[in-house]
């Protein structure tokens, strides 16, 4: 096996397939899921429990960072009333960022990744511009891929359907409940 990476994961449909990609490209995939945004405390069970089943059947660990809301509401403080894919976001995304990256780091992991890019509502060169900015602030690497790509959001809906994952209808925030 060759090296090892952490795989943000925003929530199980989402990461289904990087896991997997991850894994053919020779990756031992360490899944971190770092949500602190999630609300409520059910969904963000919920969402952890499906992160939990699909791990246990590609067999990766996972690893639950600590949930503190109060550490997210203070992050985007100001930024409340901002749109969604607006400046609240892209701290939101800063913050689970950062975080995975500090936890790669403490581990010895040189390299990590998210797998909110999959997503067919976020933006790829945004994610990857604050992923590289944090590796150079962290000294670690940021792995940009673009894992919608090559039908990647049709294969992580299979995966998640065939696992019969649980499926969120919003992001995940108090916000986008609006």
């Amino acid at each position: 096996m060759g090296s090892t990476i952490v795989l943000h994961a925003c929530c199980a449909i989402c990461s289904a397939h990087p896991v997997s990609y991850l894994k053919d490209m020779g990756y031992r995939v360490i899944v971190y899921f770092y949500n602190p945004n999630i609300y409520p405390v059910q969904e963000y069970q919920k969402r952890f429990e499906a992160q939990r089943t699909l791990c246990e059947h590609f067999g990766c660990e996972l690893v639950e960072g600590k949930c503190k809301p109060e550490l997210y509401y203070d992050f985007v403080k100001g930024f409340e009333d901002e749109p969604e894919k607006g400046l609240r976001c892209d701290k939101c995304f800063e913050l689970r960022l950062r975080k995975t990256a500090e936890f790669a780091k403490s581990i010895g992991v040189n390299e990590f990744t998210t797998s909110i890019v999959i997503s067919p509502h976020k933006n790829f060169s945004k994610l990857t511009s604050i992923g590289e900015r944090i590796a150079k602030e962290t000294g670690i690497e940021y792995l940009a891929v673009d894992f919608k790509k090559k039908d990647g959001f049709l294969k992580t809906n299979k995966i998640s359907k065939e696992l019969n994952l649980y499926r969120q209808n919003y992001c995940g925030c108090s916000f986008s409940l609006r």
